[in-house]
């Protein structure tokens, strides 16, 4: 059964870090690249973060490079991102799936990551 729950977000100051979570079952998960997405009111869903199926290869995108860092560990089909000098534009649902994952796949809920004062 395919099943993608992230988990983690939460309202948080500028500055401040979270830690999102992903738990995935092994069908999507085992050793393919995964990705990590968000979607902002109003915008196109969006790839932050890559990672390879053995986590060797990181791939982010330039508005989050050096401060998010995406990781997983394959026993147990979980992938996490770490977030740190969290800013407001970083405002967004985030979704975890595999990397080429298009609109019409299987989405889980996400979870809402909201940076302000």
């Amino acid at each position: 059964q395919v099943q993608l729950v992230e988990s983690g977000g939460g309202l948080v100051q500028p500055g401040g870090s979270l830690r999102l979570s992903c738990a995935a079952s092994g069908s999507i998960f085992s050793y393919k690249a995964m990705g990590w997405f968000r979607q902002a009111p109003g915008k196109q869903r969006e790839l932050v973060a890559r990672i390879s199926g053995l986590g060797v290869t990181t791939y982010y995108a330039d508005s989050v490079k050096g401060r998010f860092t995406i990781s997983r560990d394959n026993a147990k089909n979980r992938m996490y991102l770490q977030m740190n000098s969290l800013k407001p534009e970083d405002t967004a649902v985030y979704y975890c799936n595999r990397d080429v994952a298009l609109d019409n796949d299987y989405w889980g809920q996400g979870t809402q990551v909201t940076v302000s004062s």
